[in-house]
């Protein structure tokens, strides 16, 4: 995958973006779920001053857990591979570094946007997103594929 992109060129990784993005957010609930059902179990051991442990849910939470993680990394993976810079997985923030009038910009996309209508300078982050216009796309590039 290009270090730059041109908006065309990260407009069609949108799609499996998105479904990469999506199913990481899943993995991370599955996650979360099960730490919790980790955590909630061993509270009522140390609040009852001990108890006897169902080990067949203890080791379904832990199994759940370890799967979801690492089906989360694997998700992160290819995100990574796609080139983009996920920013934030809970809002599904990502951007995509690019060319503008000679300097590095992020092209940027929030999940459920259908395409990508803005940028922003690297230090400037989701608050300082600006439409992409006619400007924009004269003066935009990214490298070859």
């Amino acid at each position: 995958m290009p270090k730059r992109f041109t908006l065309e060129q990260a407009g069609r990784l949108i799609p499996r973006l998105q479904e990469l993005v999506r199913d990481a957010m899943a993995r991370k609930t599955e996650y979360r779920e099960a730490e919790w059902a980790i955590l909630s179990s061993t509270g009522r051991i140390t609040m009852m001053g001990g108890m006897t442990v169902d080990r067949a849910s203890a080791l379904d939470a832990r199994a759940r857990r370890d799967s979801a993680a690492a089906q989360l990394r694997d998700s992160m993976e290819a995100i990574g591979k796609l080139g983009c810079l996920l920013k934030d997985l809970d809002s599904g923030l990502a951007d995509f570094p690019t060319l503008y009038r000679g300097r590095e910009v992020y092209l940027c996309w929030k999940l459920g946007e259908t395409a990508i209508r803005f940028w922003h300078g690297v230090d400037e982050g989701f608050s300082g997103r600006k439409p992409i216009d006619r400007d924009f796309l004269d003066h935009h590039g990214g490298e070859s594929d």
